[in-house]
């Protein structure tokens, strides 16, 4: 596993570099501004980005978004100070995959960034949950409601299949609990998830749970 460390404070840079190289993760490259992890990012290819937000010249999430504009399929974990919950919510939308915050273990990040890279969102403790409230949020204050929209209209162009396999997972069902509930099984629902990803164009799970829950779709819509 290659990385790529983004952090404006060299000493920082320098301690992460030591951490990971530790434990026998290679340091691709470091940057001290988002412009500069542009760069970086388009020549060193790493496997993950751990990204920080408040830098000078270019922040964290104008990074982000420049590099998943020209490498999509890159993995950018956000490691920060920010507990802000506009900075989580930003950072997704903006492709991040994870997020975690710099209080965190050695032995936890170098778990989050062995998840990353095998394509499981790390977040610190209590940020998911953070993240399903503010879905929750949005679903309440959508126009649509329950008795408007309904699992059998397919959502922007998705399968009622599809559509009805996003409105259990955003309900928060496992993909064992939604193959149950739907009597399909968990590699099938996995291979809608990624389905459904792609044709909304988003890069991994909590977009589209995020547009999910503004569509209203995380309510107790349960398939009849």
């Amino acid at each position: 596993m290659k990385v790529l460390l983004v952090d404006d404070n060299r000493l920082m840079l320098e301690g992460l570099q030591n951490l990971l190289e530790v434990h026998d993760v290679q340091v691709a490259g470091m940057a001290e501004d988002g412009q500069h992890a542009v760069v970086l990012a388009q020549t060193l290819e790493p496997d993950v980005i751990l990204m920080d937000l408040r830098m000078p010249r270019c922040d964290g999430l104008s990074a982000i978004r420049l590099i998943k504009a020209e490498m999509p399929e890159m993995k950018i974990v956000v490691l920060t100070t920010s507990t802000d919950d506009q900075d989580l919510f930003e950072a997704v939308k903006s492709g991040a995959c994870g997020y975690l915050l710099k209080s965190i273990n050695a032995d936890t990040l170098i778990e989050a960034l062995i998840h990353a890279n095998e394509g499981i969102p790390p977040f610190s403790p209590g940020l998911a949950e953070k993240l399903l409230k503010e879905f929750a949020r949005l679903s309440e204050s959508s126009p649509l409601s329950s008795s408007d929209s309904s699992v059998a209209s397919p959502v922007r162009g998705l399968s009622c299949r599809q559509t009805e396999v996003l409105t259990l997972v955003a309900q928060g069902l496992s993909y064992k609990e939604v193959g149950a509930r739907l009597y399909i099984s968990p590699r099938t629902v996995r291979y809608h998830m990624v389905e459904i990803m792609n044709q909304l164009h988003m890069e991994n799970r909590a977009q589209v749970l995020a547009y999910a829950g503004h569509l209203g779709l995380g309510q107790d819509l349960t398939p009849k």
